[in-house]
């Protein structure tokens, strides 16, 4: 097949474009490093010509409500437009797991999103996955305070991106199936126990404060609403394995 990938650059992206790619496909990245913007759509039209499957694993770096709202119905609209006028056969976009108990920030996003794919034109699939493994160090960076870190209590399953992206390109090659089953990782952590083992594993000396995260974002990560229900996939890498090779 010929495959777009939107957020071809990204932490999941770059291991579509690579593994589609070893599987034999014809990839194509959407990004701003190629010319395209999915925001305004410009590029789109002439990227997506003669491409079979899209898949959408694009993204912004912002914990604001409105950003990820006005990101996602922006990208996503322009995307099925241009998908529908180049004749693109199925659109694949990865969400994440919890967003109905939990509607702020990137989840608030996600619902938007899920909202336009399942009322689009083009034949879908959508995938809910838990956090990756890089959520931890990402905590880390943007929850410091010079020697403190203060990190949300919470219950969480991260997965490999890796093996996000495996599922991803296997979704595209069986075609649209609406919403697949959920992918989580082997293990349900608390997060402060995963931020406390990357601490000790970069050699980076920070005091571990546990904070309840507010509202109903907060009651979905202290009461485990954001790890995937009993029926879900489950990766194989666990983060302290994938902190081996990482760091």
């Amino acid at each position: 097949m010929r495959i777009a990938v939107a957020g071809g650059t990204g932490t999941v992206g770059r291991y579509v474009v690579e593994q589609a790619s070893a599987r034999g496909h014809e990839v194509v990245s959407l990004s701003r490093s190629e010319g395209i913007d999915l925001v305004t759509g410009k590029g789109l039209e002439q990227a997506l010509r003669g491409v079979d499957t899209v898949i959408d694993v694009s993204g912004i770096k912002s914990m604001a409500t409105k950003k990820n709202v006005d990101y996602f119905t922006n990208s996503t609209q322009n995307l099925l437009a241009a998908e529908k006028k180049a004749g693109v056969g199925h659109h694949l976009a990865l969400s994440v797991v919890g967003i109905d108990h939990a509607t702020s920030g990137l989840y608030a996003g996600k619902l938007v999103q899920e909202d336009a794919v399942r009322h689009g034109d083009v034949p879908w699939t959508l995938l809910r996955c838990t956090q990756f493994h890089e959520f931890v160090p990402l905590t880390v960076d943007v929850a410091s305070a010079g020697p403190v870190v203060l990190v949300p209590k919470m219950f969480t399953q991260p997965v490999a991106a890796s093996e996000v992206a495996e599922a991803l390109v296997a979704a595209a090659e069986a075609g649209p199936q609406g919403r697949i089953a959920d992918l989580g990782g082997p293990r349900t952590e608390e997060l402060a126990r995963l931020v406390r083992a990357y601490l000790d594993k970069t050699g980076r000396r920070k005091r571990i404060v546990e904070v309840p995260f507010p509202g109903p974002m907060g009651k979905a990560m202290r009461h485990g609403a954001l790890v995937p229900a009993e029926g879900a996939a489950v990766g194989r890498q666990t983060f302290l394995e994938w902190l081996e090779g990482a760091v």
